[in-house]
């Protein structure tokens, strides 16, 4: 089967990726939970490996070889990140814990310090917890209101609802530019455009975009875009917060130590410049050498051949899957990533998802952490098969003959 889009070759990607060389229930592994965390590629963990073997140590400061050696890879990771989303300056990029942590950075300082009772805070009915419950913290300890933009039922939001929600008393929108359990990439560029003409900043959770698609922020104009390491090909544990530099500025760090400080004593403190004063403590500085070394690999890849190769995989499942009788997909919007969610209504996502294990075939089931959408649905759960540049459409054709496997089982 034909596994190669332009300068798109399948089979030389996926010899990059070790964990696609292992056996599960002694077959090859079939790794369809991209959505929930991405393999890394050799590169990445040989990046770790050598900080830790070679060059352990801490950053900033320290004037011996290792230290500098540390510091100038940390930094130069910074710099690959500004250049990777194209944002005007490597200040305005702020290491996290991931894309949970940069949110709720943003709902605890700028929240904190810039919103008050009555004003509003715009998500949508698709959104991850981590996109919900730091704003529903926020409005409940300064008297904000949380309004949401309802989606219909191919999983698209209603814009012509989002523009209704929008007032003088919107002060932030906080929205997924693709969700994590539909699929949906959504009109980002269209709602920061409609919310700046109310003068309401936009965050956008950019954790499910970054390994499919390339970002602008400067094009999108959004105030805020967060994102996770992990599902870009990096490690754990390590994620980014951008912000407008002119916004990062009057924001108050929210984390107090080491780094973050110009001055200390005991009557006052006085603390660093951008970003540093986001970044208390000792950092994850494998993981941002890490992450740096992610984004190298996929700079190497051609992004518009990723698109289509990814848009043909997309296309193929969905047909595939539609072929099973009784198989519900969830999620059918126009313009979608290659995420696909389903349910059989005899099996349980959790059941479904045990059975194709044992062919080999990793898949997610539950909500996904996006209770709202299951319960727009009507539904518990789905199972969800999330695909990235390795996969194939013969694995998507193993999916399929496993989950008709699973269906004679529970007739």
């Amino acid at each position: 089967m034909q596994n190669t889009t332009l300068n798109f070759n399948v089979t030389e990607i996926r010899q990059n990726f070790p964990n696609l060389h292992i056996k599960v229930q002694g077959k090859p592994l079939i790794y369809l939970d991209n959505a929930a965390t991405t393999l890394k590629p050799q590169c990445v963990i040989d990046a770790i490996d050598q900080h830790y073997s070679q060059e352990t140590s801490n950053v900033h400061r320290g004037v011996h070889y290792l230290s500098e050696q540390a510091t100038a890879k940390y930094e130069k990771s910074r710099e690959k990140v500004k250049n990777f989303i194209n944002a005007s300056d490597s200040s305005e990029i702020i290491f996290t814990r991931g894309t949970t942590e940069s949110i709720n950075m943003v709902a605890l300082s700028y929240g904190r310090a810039f919103l008050n009772k009555e004003d509003e805070i715009i998500i949508s009915e698709m959104e991850h917890h981590s996109n919900i419950v730091p704003w529903q913290m926020l409005c409940e300890e300064r008297g904000c209101i949380l309004r949401v933009i309802p989606m219909n039922d191919d999983g698209d939001i209603i814009f012509e609802e989002f523009e209704k929600l929008l007032s003088s008393k919107t002060k932030l929108v906080s929205i997924v530019y693709t969700s994590n359990s539909l699929g949906t990439v959504n009109p980002v560029k269209k709602i920061i455009d409609s919310a700046h003409k109310h003068n309401a900043l936009v965050l956008l959770d950019g954790a499910q975009t970054v390994s499919h698609r390339q970002v602008d922020v400067q094009a999108l104009n959004c105030d805020f875009f967060v994102f996770s390491g992990h599902k870009l090909f990096g490690p754990t544990g390590v994620g980014v917060l951008y912000g407008k530099k002119e916004l990062l500025d009057k924001m108050p760090p929210i984390y107090g130590g080491g780094d973050m400080i110009a001055s200390v004593t005991f009557e006052k403190t006085t603390y660093n410049h951008l970003p540093y004063k986001f970044e208390a403590g000792t950092p994850n500085i494998a993981g941002v050498i890490g992450l740096g070394a992610a984004i190298d690999y996929i700079n190497t890849l051609d992004w518009n051949a990723l698109g289509e190769y990814e848009a043909e995989l997309l296309n193929y499942g969905t047909q595939i899957l539609k072929n099973i009788s009784d198989l519900k997909l969830i999620g059918t919007a126009k313009h979608k990533a290659p995420v696909l969610s389903f349910f059989l209504p005899d099996v349980h996502p959790h059941d479904l998802g045990t059975l194709v294990n044992d062919d080999g075939v990793a898949i997610r089931t539950g909500h996904h952490c996006t209770q709202p959408v299951m319960k727009h649905f009507n539904i518990p759960a789905t199972a969800r098969a999330s695909l990235s540049i390795y996969n194939t459409k013969k694995e998507i054709d193993i999916l399929a003959e496993s989950i008709l496997r699973a269906k004679d089982i529970f007739k």
